[in-house]
């Protein structure tokens, strides 16, 4: 009590003062004090004031005092939203102050100017719509790389548009139509990886949309622009698509220039649509007959030509007539085989020459080289119908008859004929060798028998 009586009114009032300044200067930090500079600077050039409750042109705390359209997350504002609210005037200049703000609407109303060049610079939704905005759409744009959404629709921007999409690989949606844009779309249109639904109807863009061929839409709008050549191949299958009000060229387009390679929409592969066509269902199929075929039909050769061989070893096991010179194996091997056509091909040759020069002198010889490979024995027992087919029994007992003919045809035969005909040159068809070749016993699927 005593102490008490001894505070003079003075120092309790000066207590108080401190204690009042402290805890409003508590209160105020609350807010970061640059995004609440950029509010109050955009405040300033905002009518009707009435419409912002809560504002104020100097400092303030528009977190904990519920600022109209103003949505906080601690201490950082980061949602505005002022659509709708019959507004004019412009945005002010500070708005890249406000680097928490991740939502910005302002759509449906009436402001005017151009649009800031400064704006929130990590907004992912952009709307601006619905105002009488002039000018061009600002460069700055090209910053915000976490952009999702860009409204920029029903204003009054013109010049041609910038290439500024470099960096805007997350942007889904883009609508600019409803303005008085011009001149060509700018290629890099192209960075825009993410990008699904663009309206750009109702402006004066010309030239071809070529470059938006290969972009991932499936909501594209280009119509009554002033757009001309034709549509690509690639947006013609897209869901939601407006191409109206333009110049297109009329009849078929022309090939892509040489060396470039068919485009391929992002849609499809990202959409795992990637599946085979029926085009190349049906080729596969097609390919997989006709391999069939050609197995199957090997087979059946090989099925005829073991079953000829097969009759003609089993005929040959029966008869008891030994050859000449057995060889070790009943088979001979590839090497022998290949060395044996060619014996053949060059004894046939050589023997059909020498009968055109001198017929009488080549049976002589013929009849004495096969003389010298088989005995009186063999002969005896070999038929008449086993000689060469070439010659009969009257030429072989009068040779002048060949002289009557200019020439003589020997019969051509396949190697496939001759290995069904002698069991594939079995060693049990071998007769003997003489200087003309090997000679064979050759028996045909009709019965004949002849001499190889």
């Amino acid at each position: 009590m005593m102490m008490m009586m001894m505070i003079s009114p003075c120092t309790f009032l000066c207590w108080i003062i401190l204690t009042t300044s402290f805890t409003v200067h508590v209160v105020l930090s609350k807010t970061d004090p640059r995004q609440v500079s950029a509010l109050n600077d955009m405040y300033q050039y905002l009518n009707p004031r009435d419409k912002l409750a809560g504002w104020k042109s100097n400092g303030g705390n528009p977190c904990d005092d519920s600022w109209k359209g103003i949505t906080c997350s601690g201490s950082d504002v980061t949602e505005i939203n002022l659509s709708g609210l019959g507004l004019t005037g412009s945005l002010g200049f500070q708005l890249d102050k406000l680097d928490k703000v991740t939502y910005f609407d302002v759509s449906k109303n009436n402001l005017k100017d151009n649009i800031p060049y400064q704006l929130p610079p990590h907004t992912q939704q952009l709307d601006l719509s619905g105002n009488q905005f002039t000018g061009t759409v600002p460069y700055s744009i090209s910053q915000m790389a976490d952009l999702k959404s860009l409204n920029l629709n029903r204003n009054k921007l013109s010049g041609s548009l910038s290439d500024i999409f470099g960096k805007l690989t997350k942007l889904t949606t883009m609508d600019l139509s409803y303005n008085s844009i011009s001149g060509s779309l700018p290629q890099g249109l192209k960075s825009l990886s993410s990008l699904s639904k663009l309206h750009i109807q109702n402006n004066q863009f010309t030239g071809s949309i070529d470059v938006l061929a290969d972009l991932s839409l499936d909501n594209l709008n280009v119509a009554n622009n002033q757009f001309n050549g034709w549509i690509p191949d690639e947006l013609k299958d897209i869901k939601h698509l407006e191409t109206g009000g333009n110049r297109w060229s009329s009849g078929p387009a022309p090939p892509p220039p040489p060396g470039q390679k068919p485009r391929t929409r992002k849609s499809e592969k990202e959409s795992g649509k990637s599946g085979l066509s029926k085009e190349a269902i049906a080729g596969i199929l097609v390919g997989v007959l006709v391999v069939l075929g050609v197995i199957i039909a090997l087979l059946s050769r090989s099925k005829r030509s073991s079953s000829t061989s097969s009759h003609f070893l089993e005929e040959n096991k029966l008869s008891r007539r030994q050859p000449f010179t057995p060889l070790s194996s009943q088979e001979l091997s590839s090497d022998v085989r290949a060395k044996m056509q060619e014996d053949f091909k060059d004894s046939s040759s050589a023997t059909e020459k020498h009968l055109q020069t001198s017929s009488s002198m080549g049976l002589r010889r013929l009849n004495s080289e096969r003389h010298k490979s088989f005995n009186k024995k063999e002969m005896a027992n070999v038929p008449a119908s086993d000689h060469l087919k070439a010659f009969n029994d009257k030429e072989f007992a009068n040779p002048s008859n060949v002289k009557r003919s200019s020439s003589i045809k020997i019969p051509q035969y396949s190697l496939a004929d001759l290995q069904n005909a002698t069991g594939n040159f079995a060693g049990s068809s071998l007769l003997g060798e003489g200087l003309i070749g090997r000679v064979y016993k050759a028996k045909y699927p009709d019965g004949r028998v002849s001499l190889m």
